[in-house]
């Protein structure tokens, strides 16, 4: 008595890494000058961290 053949299961193709943003270089998060003053914001010596607006955070490039 013979074995059923069993069928060959596929390989799934791999995916690409999507890329990085070119802001944040991928972290999500930039920084940014804190500004001080109702007119005109005298700039300051603080930094904030801000989400990135280019790729809303998420770090991978848009497809344009």
């Amino acid at each position: 008595m013979t074995t059923a053949k069993r069928p060959a299961t596929r390989r799934k193709a791999a995916k690409p890494e999507p890329a990085k943003c070119p802001d944040c270089d991928g972290n999500g998060e930039i920084t940014e000058t804190v500004r001080v003053g109702p007119r005109k914001g005298r700039a300051t010596d603080a930094r904030q961290s801000a989400v990135c607006l280019t790729c809303w955070g998420s770090g991978e490039a848009t497809a344009d």
